[in-house]
């Protein structure tokens, strides 16, 4: 990937959206994405018991432990870096939570509007 790619939403550098516990498609903390990347994992999102709820519900468990795959399952308050096209999903059922514009990948856009992102951001100022 080129590094002038690695932008968020706002055109500005990409920050990393978490650590604890590690999340992005490379498991590096940060919401990049590549072409093998088929789910677009470009929304860094603070997840909430309605949203984990939800996405339990429609097939994608992010809570359970899989420790197979290295995963202790999240919990409301984990940053993670969601599919774009689930936040859309869940947004429009409802139950998307709050983004962090500065560690969402300008990959995104191609699935969600901006204007819904920035709607539920957590850092703006």
């Amino acid at each position: 990937m080129n590094r002038d790619e690695e932008l968020n939403v706002l055109g500005e550098p990409l920050v990393p959206c978490g650590f604890d516990p590690v999340t992005g498609f490379f498991r590096d903390g940060c919401c990049r994405t590549c072409e093998e990347d088929a789910g677009s994992h470009t929304v860094c999102a603070e997840v909430t018991s309605e949203f984990l709820s939800y996405s339990k519900g429609v097939g994608n468990d992010l809570s359970t432990p899989r420790p197979e795959y290295g995963f202790e399952g999240l919990k409301p308050g984990d940053r993670w870096c969601l599919c774009a096209p689930r936040w859309q999903q869940a947004l429009e059922a409802g139950a998307a939570p709050r983004v962090f514009l500065l560690g969402t990948h300008i990959g995104a856009l191609e699935h969600v509007d901006f204007a819904a992102l920035k709607r539920h951001a957590v850092d703006l100022s």
